[in-house]
């Protein structure tokens, strides 16, 4: 049975981030940006999320020659909900926050 994922401010950041755009598949350094996590805090989130059944994952191939793939993130339906409820209300504070820390009106 898996524990239950604490919910750290910055994975609040990191599911704010995805409930901003469900559908959208994201990758790495688009959710680095969008949360200002660096990649020792973000990948090991991703991973407990993806272990949990909340994220799907894709490698995608570049588009000019030479790049490496891409790992591509996106919320399953349970990954949504989950992220909707841990973002209620109460945690409202988390989606006003930019990626820079300014509040967004």
């Amino acid at each position: 049975m898996l524990r239950p994922v604490r919910m750290s401010h910055q994975t609040l950041r990191l599911l704010a981030a995805f409930v901003a755009q469900p559908r959208d598949w994201r990758y790495g350094y688009d959710l680095s940006r969008a949360t200002t996590l660096k990649s020792g805090t973000l990948y090991p989130i991703l991973m407990r999320l993806n272990k949990r059944g909340w994220l799907e994952t894709r490698w995608v191939a570049p588009e000019l020659s030479g790049r490496p793939p891409r790992h591509m993130y996106r919320l399953t339906p349970d990954g949504l909900r989950v992220a909707r409820t841990s973002l209620a209300p109460s945690d409202a504070r988390v989606l006003r926050r930019s990626a820079y820390g300014a509040a967004r009106c």
